[in-house]
């Protein structure tokens, strides 16, 4: 349940606590609260444990010029940091941050991995039941990992065909496609939860975590099948926020360890993650022709900016750019040095 938002004292003593309790009012979601704590306190740790109150202009230079010459961070690390640390004296501290010149990080972005349909289909050969149903989801639907495993069962529309992502990236709510062709593995995954569900009933265990104070607007919810977890872990453990037992969703080490074990067993020579099959997702809708605007609001990207990125990958084959090196046909007449070449195009 690492996942949940450790409770913060209403009063807190701590600078981190009560910066993090600026955070929660602000609307921060977890993932970027988290994010941001871990680089401010590497900030502050990196000059000698200064109060960031007694620091300014200079440090977050020196810093964030540390972090691109001797750590050679990425492009994207370096805008995470500076993020973190804007928010840390502008909106927090309220200490503007005016011309900010630091050495700009070098190392570009990467293109995302891409698998092929066929790899797609080879991974997913070496998966079964609701491991292979996951994978299905990030492919089909587009879903980012932690999106998937905090799917709820009411989060599945099979009347409208649609996917509900609740507090996705930026906690923004978005709908997705639902695949067609898995609405029967996804009813006989809700008939498992619900036979879960009622065993964890007979234990006392039945009270399912529920964001933003839902539990006390709706008392009896915890415990409604609709609010369970569509992938709920093998095993209950205490919450970190109130201590009680409960049963949370499947932990995303879990869900990458299959990852790993599928592709490796498929022999395929690309890197292993789940975020590659959104990726895929993006760039198989490209590749069929659908608009990138569309796409954008699949992916729930905030900008379609964003998105183009998988102009970069897309299959051109498939859009009639043909290679000059396509246009040439080995001749019959093949000497032992080499082929010889003749113009087809």
């Amino acid at each position: 349940m690492d996942n949940l938002r450790h409770r913060v004292p209403v009063r807190p003593v701590r600078f981190l606590d009560t910066l993090r309790l600026h955070m929660r009012d602000a609307g921060l979601a977890y993932t970027t609260e988290r994010t941001y704590i871990h680089w401010i306190k590497r900030f502050i740790l990196f000059h000698d444990k200064r109060h960031p109150q007694d620091m300014g202009v200079p440090e977050v230079e020196h810093f964030l010029t540390h972090l691109s010459e001797a750590r050679d961070c990425s492009v994207g690390t370096q805008r995470i940091v500076l993020n973190a640390l804007v928010y840390l004296f502008t909106r927090f501290l309220e200490v503007e941050l005016k011309g900010l010149s630091f050495t700009k990080a070098k190392r570009p972005r990467r293109l995302p991995v891409v698998y092929s349909r066929s790899e797609i289909a080879l991974i997913l050969s070496h998966l079964s039941g609701p491991g292979r149903l996951r994978v299905q989801l990030l492919y089909g639907s587009g879903l980012r990992s932690a999106e998937m495993l905090s799917l709820r069962v009411k989060d599945i529309d099979f009347g409208s065909n649609n996917i509900f992502v609740r507090s996705g990236k930026g906690n923004k709510d978005r709908t997705t496609i639902l695949p067609q062709g898995l609405i029967g593995d996804l009813r006989r995954q809700i008939e498992r939860v619900r036979i879960l569900h009622e065993q964890d009933i007979a234990d006392g265990l039945a009270n399912v975590y529920l964001p933003d104070a839902l539990a006390r607007k709706y008392p009896s919810a915890p415990k409604e099948l609709g609010w369970q977890f569509l992938f709920p872990a093998s095993q209950t453990g205490p919450c970190p926020r109130t201590g009680e037992v409960r049963r949370h969703h499947l932990h995303p080490t879990a869900l990458a360890k299959q990852i790993r074990r599928a592709v490796k067993a498929a022999g395929i020579h690309k890197p292993a993650r789940a975020h590659a099959f959104r990726h895929s997702f993006a760039t198989h809708l490209l590749e069929s022709g659908y608009d990138l605007r569309t796409i954008q609001e699949l992916l729930g990207h905030s900008d379609v900016s964003i998105t183009e990125i998988y102009t970069h990958v897309v299959n051109r084959g498939s859009k009639g750019v043909l290679s000059p090196m396509d246009c040439l046909n080995p001749s019959r007449e093949v000497t032992e040095a080499a082929p010889v070449y003749q113009i087809a195009c």
